[in-house]
C-alpha cells in the first residue's frame, strides 16, 4: 500500500533473513506495489469491491510470480483476506494472526486498537482478535478516531512525523488504558514510525515487525 510502510516490510524481512542464516543471505520475495493514492480514493468512497478485485488480481499475479504464500502489508485491506484467499491457491498469513499470538504470550485479555478509521470501526479486525479470546478497545470518542485516521493519511503515509501528532497518540492511548487496555495494537502499518514501545508503559504490538518477522519464520520453516 503506502511505500511508507512497504519499505519497512522489505527491510525488516531482508534484515531478520540475514540474521538467522547469516552472511549475504537476503529474503527471496516478489512484491507488488500499488499506486495507494488510487488506493485511498477507493477506501475513502467505500468502494471495496473495486478495491478487492485490484488485490485478488495483485494476488493472483504474485501466484503465478512463484510465491509460496501471502502477504497483506495493510491492516485495513484485510478486510478483503477471507475474498483474495479464496482467489489463490497459495495462503495468506493474516496479520492478526501472529499479532495475537503475541499478544497472548503476554497474557493479556483487553487490548487497545489504534488504526484507521476502517480497522478501528469496522468489525473484520476485532472479530479476527476475537477468535483468539481478545477484546479490542478502540477510541471511545468519533473526534479521536479521525484524528488518527487524518494522522495516518495526511501524515505518516507521506513521511511526515510530527512531535505534536506523537503526543495526541500517546494521549489517546493514556485514555484507553484508563479504560482497562492491558496493551496497545499499533495496528496500521505507518502507525510504528510515530510510537515506539519506549513512549508508553503498555506493552505495544506494532504489527508491521510482528507480521515481518512472521513472515521470515514462516519461509523458512
Amino acid at each position: 500500500m503506502s511505500w511508507e510502510s512497504s519499505q519497512e516490510y522489505y527491510r525488516i524481512i531482508n534484515e531478520e533473513t540475514q540474521k538467522q542464516l547469516h552472511g549475504l543471505h537476503s529474503a527471496q520475495c516478489l512484491m507488488f506495489s500499488f499506486d495507494f493514492a488510487e488506493i485511498e480514493q477507493l477506501q475513502r468512497q467505500a468502494h471495496w469491491d473495486a478495491a478487492t478485485q485490484r488485490m485478488v488480481k495483485a494476488a493472483q499475479n504474485l501466484e503465478r510470480g512463484g510465491a509460496d504464500f501471502l502477504l497483506i502489508c495493510s491492516n485495513t485491506m484485510h478486510k478483503m483476506a477471507n475474498d483474495i484467499q479464496s482467489s489463490v491457491s497459495i495462503p495468506i498469513l493474516h496479520i492478526v494472526d501472529p499479532t495475537a499470538m503475541a499478544i497472548k504470550r503476554r497474557g493479556i485479555t483487553r487490548v487497545g486498537l489504534l488504526g484507521t478509521k476502517f480497522t478501528m470501526e469496522e468489525d473484520f479486525y476485532k472479530n479476527r482478535l476475537a477468535r483468539f479470546e481478545l477484546e479490542a478497545l478502540i477510541p471511545d470518542n468519533a473526534q479521536e478516531r479521525h484524528t488518527l485516521n487524518e494522522i495516518i493519511f495526511g501524515e505518516l503515509c507521506l513521511g511526515a512525523v510530527l512531535p505534536e501528532s506523537k503526543k495526541k497518540c500517546l494521549e489517546i492511548i493514556r485514555r484507553l488504558e484508563e479504560r482497562g487496555a492491558q496493551g496497545i495494537i499499533l495496528g496500521c502499518t505507518e502507525l510504528g514510525l510515530l510510537v515506539q514501545q519506549s513512549d508508553t508503559s503498555l506493552p505495544v504490538f506494532d504489527t508491521t515487525r510482528i507480521h515481518a518477522e512472521a513472515a521470515v519464520s514462516m519461509a523458512l520453516q
